[in-house]
């Protein structure tokens, strides 16, 4: 929680607060952002940081009061809290990495407008404390709505005062001001302008006509601040850059301000409402005879289940998974301990799953994994553990995965949890996701003191902003991670390490090894003619906002922005799982993928799931365009058939555009879900850390450390997208590594 200390209104609706963020404030630096979320229903909203007191530990905001969210923000007093505040976000100023010497030959000029005062103040404060004289231009509607001008005249005399009504300073706006000041003789060399879209665009524009070089500080819509979502996407000279990675500042003269301004438009007439839940639970099950066959577990009826969010799969009751277990052949040599990414001694607990043992199997299972319940939900045990089953050489293999499940969510409830005696060393691990979790759990278990930082507000990465509610039910990632602090872990949430805290300040601090489980959150796009359309979401973005965010529900403040009409590009689990929310949230949805049916990567129970559920395969077809209406807005998406080709050296056969076959599709939002990246926020910041072209981190063969001494690293920052028992497999593996390496240096 972090404590509101000074609340100001300096005009009508614009308020200045300072918050108590100590990790924040030691790291801020001009011209970055940070996120606060007001409580648990609220928005996360960006804003510049406009001051910080490295001292007391303090960060100054200052917003206008324009919606519900800020309306939220507003109504706290000093001494109430936000829920949360992460940063520092994005990159600092770029003259703050020029040399002083350099920079006093240059004449620079800020150019404030409106809000956008507040985040000129310590871009200015630094220049004066560095012995360097600025210009400041103010433009405010009216006098009444002026702010910070004392606390600017304090820092330099040459500030200039515009406004569009005359009321005070020159009677126009900043362009008319800057130009006037240059016509006079003020020769600036640089410009920055913060402020309303459409000021800086102008103001880029008199720059520029003036030979005057411009920076400017975008603040796009956003959910994560850390390139997960991929919605704040701007266009930079004809690229796309993502604001709160690459920026926000960026060079005004290549801004593409005109999409930049539709970007912002809140499309309130295309939110979504929230839907009723169905109070029915309608399933479909047979009783199971056949020993050949798995015992089918309980499923939400398609007609109903798409009217919510409540798990679709209900798996096994206590006969059901007795005569399940009772299936399994115990061999002498079981080939799915080995397929098993964290290596659980299967047939073991199931052995006494046999005999109604659940307490002894649960025992079992939790010397091996800390995430039963999750594992046994999305795990792709048919290309693991159940792959390799001996049982499903003559007969459907045993169902493990849903064994699991059973085991695992009984221990939640009735489990103890074993705490193991401290040894007075300390790891840090970054992320708590799947591997972050894993490794937490094994090293608390080894007896080390864990601190897990996390850059999110909520804990669980991609388990709880990635995977739908229907996959995986919230409550049990909760649940689950709930029994991980038992065993003595501490979880830090909004800590972006790379900003709020480096990794070399772990190392040179208490922590004696530092494990990274950041993921690979980074949203790939295809590049086509017209992705930065209004309408165009990476699946981060639309999971995370309804995931995480609850945009689906009116008592949240999170928009969840589609049309009528989704297009869903991709055809792995992601891509399943963006579309079967979309379906939920009551639109006609459809999958476009360019290969065929049997080269689709995601589960096949997803896939089936999906067409019971009634989204379309577009198979075979490819995009090669975005259209968009005279408002910029997705009107159709152009694509190809394709056929397969011969095959490569992996067998894998290549889709080949059939010539003269374009078509369009017609939809109003289009979601690209066609695979993800490690972001930079770690591996740039960490001096020494090896990196492949990819950006996952390198590490050596067959083990997790890497390139700098004490540093692990493991699941998708190291492989790249995988899937979360790998990354649990990582995590668990890193940790035996960390405890021998602890061992020998300390």
């Amino acid at each position: 929680m972090f404590e509101v200390m000074k609340k100001e209104y300096l005009a009508s609706n614009i308020l200045s607060m300072d918050i108590k963020a100590p990790r924040l404030a030691q790291k801020a630096m001009p011209g970055q952002f940070l996120i606060v979320k007001t409580d648990e229903f609220g928005e996360r909203i960006p804003l510049t940081i406009c001051d910080y007191d490295k001292e007391f530990g303090t960060i100054n905001i200052v917003f206008q009061v324009v919606g519900k969210s800020t309306q939220d923000m507003e109504a706290l007093e000093v001494g109430d809290y936000f829920q949360d505040v992460v940063g520092p976000l994005g990159q600092m100023s770029e003259f703050i990495h020029q040399d002083i010497e350099t920079l006093k030959k240059e004449r620079f000029v800020f150019i404030a407008g409106g809000v956008g005062t507040a985040p000129v103040y310590p871009q200015v404060k630094w220049f004066v404390d560095n012995g360097l004289d600025v210009d400041v231009i103010i433009g405010a509607r009216s006098q009444d709505l002026l702010i910070l001008e004392k606390e600017f005249r304090a820092l330099t005399p040459n500030v200039h005062i515009c406004t569009d009504d005359g009321s005070y300073g020159l009677h126009g706006n900043v362009t008319n001001l800057l130009e006037k000041l240059f016509n006079e003789g003020k020769h600036f060399t640089h410009a920055v302008a913060i402020g309303p879209m459409i000021m800086m665009k102008f103001a880029t524009l008199m720059a520029k006509k003036l030979g005057i070089p411009t920076t400017v500080s975008l603040n796009p819509l956003m959910v994560d601040g850390t390139g997960m979502c991929g919605a704040c996407r701007v266009v930079i000279d004809g690229e796309v850059k993502f604001a709160c990675v690459d920026g926000p500042e960026f060079d005004g003269y290549k801004v593409n301000f005109d999409e930049a301004q539709s970007r912002l438009r809140l499309r309130d007439e295309n939110k979504l409402i929230e839907h009723d839940e169905n109070e029915l639970c309608p399933i479909h099950h047979e009783k199971h005879e056949d020993k050949k066959k798995r015992s089918h577990p309980h499923m939400r009826d398609a007609e109903h289940r798409i009217r919510n969010f409540d798990e679709v799969n209900l798996g096994y009751t206590l006969e059901e998974v007795v005569a399940e277990a009772n299936r399994c052949l115990e061999c002498k040599n079981p080939r799915c301990v080995v397929a098993c990414p964290v290596g659980i001694d299967i047939p073991s607990f199931i052995r006494y799953l046999k005999d109604s043992d659940i307490r002894s199997a649960a025992e079992v299972l939790a010397e091996y994994t800390k995430l039963a319940s999750v594992c046994g939900r999305v795990c792709p045990q048919e290309k693991q553990c159940e792959g390799v089953c001996i049982t499903g050489k003559k007969a459907e293999p045993v169902a493990i995965g849903l064994l699991e499940r059973f085991v695992g969510d009984w221990s939640l409830l009735h489990l103890e949890v074993k705490v193991s005696e401290k040894n007075g060393q300390k790891v840090a691990v970054v992320g708590s996701g799947p591997a972050g979790l894993a490794a937490a759990a094994e090293l608390a278990k080894f007896g080390y003191e864990v601190d897990v930082f996390e850059s999110l507000h909520k804990l669980g990465g991609v388990l709880t902003y990635g995977i739908p509610a229907f996959r995986l039910p919230k409550d049990i990632v909760e649940g689950e991670i709930e029994r991980i602090k038992k065993l003595g872990v501490n979880f830090y949430t909004n800590v972006v390490v790379g900003k709020t805290i480096m990794i070399d300040e772990f190392l040179e601090g208490e922590y004696q090894a530092v494990f990274i489980g950041s993921g690979a959150g980074f949203p790939k796009f295809m590049g086509i003619k017209g992705e930065n359309a209004l309408g165009v979401l990476s699946a981060n973005e639309f999971l995370t906002r309804v995931n995480l965010m609850k945009g689906h529900e009116s008592a949240y403040h999170t928009p969840t922005t589609i049309g009528k009409k989704v297009a869903v590009i991709g055809a792995g689990n992601v891509a399943m799982d963006a579309a079967r929310v979309a379906k939920r949230l009551g639109v006609e949805t459809s999958i476009v993928y360019r290969r065929s049916a049997q080269e689709i990567p995601a589960r096949a129970e997803e896939v089936d799931h999906a067409s019971e559920e009634g989204i379309a395969l577009n198979l075979l077809t490819n995009p090669i365009e975005i259209l968009s209406d005279d408002k910029g807005h997705v009107c159709g998406l152009k694509c190809v058939k394709m056929e397969l080709g011969v095959a490569d050296a992996s067998g894998r056969r290549s889709p080949v555009q059939i010539e003269g076959s374009e078509f369009i599709i017609d939809v109003d939002t289009i979601i690209m879900s066609i695979g993800t990246v490690p972001n930079e926020l770690v591996t740039a910041s960490t001096k020494g850390l090896d990196t492949s072209k990819k950006g996952t981190i390198i590490v050596g063969e067959g083990t997790m450390q890497t390139s700098r001494k004490g540093v692990f690293a493991g699941g998708d920052i190291v492989t790249g997208a995988a899937t979360v028992i790998e990354a649990m497999g990582a995590g668990k593996q890193a940790a035996v590594e960390i405890d021998a390496y602890i061992k020998a240096n300390f």
